[in-house]
């Protein structure tokens, strides 16, 4: 089943967020190698593609879990929570209608 993970980020998140990335792209590109992945961004902290200085509010992905509580144990392993970039993170049973 699908699951919806959305993470909110700490104020002034952007220079521990850039320090952690490439831990937390890797787990990514793990979940989109296995085909699980559906969509994955982060959430930018202004109306613009890159929001340079103003960073980032949070995070949303979209992927393939055995379960609610997998899907929960995937997203409280993630290195943006250990490394303080997120705050708290909501997972949730999602059901793909479109496209």
């Amino acid at each position: 089943m699908l699951y919806m993970i959305y993470s909110e980020d700490v104020a002034n998140s952007l220079e521990q967020r850039l320090q952690t990335r490439p831990a937390h792209l890797a787990r990514l590109q793990t979940l989109q190698q296995q085909g699980r992945l559906q969509l994955a961004g982060p959430l930018p902290a202004v109306d613009s593609i890159d929001p340079g200085p103003a960073g980032f509010t949070g995070s949303l992905v979209v992927a393939e879990f055995d379960s609610l509580a997998e899907a929960q144990r995937w997203a409280d392993d993630d290195p943006y929570l250990a490394a303080g970039v997120y705050k708290c993170s909501t997972v949730k049973p999602f059901k793909k209608v479109l496209p």
